[in-house]
């Protein structure tokens, strides 16, 4: 259980520092597998949506659970700052999880890249980093983001957000 924790906080620390980049910096760079040029917009596998693999699931679905029980109070604006930036620190932790445990095909992954991108780029405004964005507008771009993943990526029994 320790282990488990010590992993957990490890994967914390190691979002935070990735977030000192900017967001489209660590998609194209810090993820990098030397799979060659990341994509500029998604796009699907032949027609079909990209394989996942475990961790990826798990991850996603961390993060779409997060979220989702917040949305109401994100529409309505009543959600606190504090709770953005918890928030958003829930969800960094599962994206350094992500990364840390990625063994998508180079393809897949470079799409990926592009779907943390975005998400990163909405943690960042939720947790006040970026002061041209509201946190209410970086929420919007992490449900953006699972809504991308869902349309491009292969994840059985996915339930997508309404919002």
């Amino acid at each position: 259980m320790k282990t488990r924790v010590l992993s957990q906080a490890v994967a914390a620390v190691f979002a935070t520092v990735l977030l000192g980049a900017t967001a489209p910096a660590f998609a194209a760079d810090a993820h990098s597998h030397g799979h060659g040029a990341a994509p500029q917009k998604l796009t699907l596998d032949h027609g079909k949506k990209w394989t996942t693999d475990a961790p990826l699931r798990t991850g996603m679905q961390k993060i779409r659970d997060a979220i989702a029980p917040q949305l109401d109070a994100i529409h309505t604006g009543k959600l606190p700052a504090a709770q953005y930036a918890a928030l958003a620190a829930a969800i960094d932790a599962e994206i350094a999880g992500i990364v840390q445990n990625c063994k998508l095909p180079p393809e897949a992954d470079a799409n990926l890249h592009l779907v943390i991108a975005q998400m990163m780029e909405g943690t960042e405004a939720m947790q006040g980093k970026n002061p041209k964005a509201k946190p209410q507008t970086g929420a919007v771009k992490v449900v953006q983001a699972l809504d991308s993943y869902a349309k491009y990526f292969d994840h059985a029994g996915w339930k997508g957000l309404k919002h």
